[in-house]
């Protein structure tokens, strides 16, 4: 299969294109990241809250998933949870 090239370089691909037991396997070894964020050590609750939504959320979804959490103001890249 020939994948499509996006603007950014990045390669997609069409499942429903591929052979039924490669669909499977794809499907069964995908995870989802679910990230929670929050800015202060004071908003611990917050952030104990956003993870138990995201995780069920996740969980009803049927997705296979991996929940990373950060306490620090600012979103950018270098957060230590996402790297």
């Amino acid at each position: 299969m020939i994948p499509e090239h996006a603007a950014g370089g990045n390669r997609r691909y069409d499942l429903a294109r591929l052979k039924p037991e490669v669909y499977c396997s794809v499907l069964h070894t995908r995870q989802t990241l679910a990230y929670a964020r929050v800015s202060s050590h004071d908003q611990k609750e917050d952030l104990n809250r956003q993870q138990q939504a995201l995780g069920l959320y996740c969980a009803q979804q049927g997705w296979s998933f991996r929940l990373i959490s950060d306490l620090g103001s600012g979103m950018n890249y270098y957060k230590k949870a996402l790297k």
